[in-house]
């Protein structure tokens, strides 16, 4: 699966000052599962297109909860994301960003 070009990784603390929040608000970003990071050379990274207006894309969260219970891994569910998808056309988080977030998460149930 190829990924999404011009993928623009942030860290947390690219994170902290983008959005104005605690270290520890953002890792309760990521438990709670409205974002999701993957660690590159061992610092956690976050795609710059799960962000909208200086905050989580909304429909990001709920997304990532079907995939969580389809059994995805995280590592699994940033692939798929990024990855571009055949029966969207587009990559999963172009799709959401789009405002394509049912047929987003029909493709994603199906995947299970």
């Amino acid at each position: 699966m190829e990924e999404t070009p011009n993928v623009r990784w942030l860290t947390v603390p690219d994170l902290v000052e983008m959005l104005g929040l605690g270290v520890s608000k953002i890792r309760r970003l990521l438990e709670d599962r409205a974002l999701l990071a993957r660690r590159i050379d061992g610092v956690w990274h976050v795609p710059d297109l799960f962000l909208r207006d200086n905050a989580p894309l909304p429909e990001l969260r709920g997304t990532l909860i079907v995939l969580h219970d389809s059994g995805f891994t995280d590592e699994e569910s940033m692939d798929w994301l990024l990855g571009h998808d055949e029966t969207l056309g587009t990559s999963p988080i172009e799709a959401l960003r789009a405002g394509r977030k049912a047929e987003v998460r029909r493709v994603a149930q199906a995947l299970a």
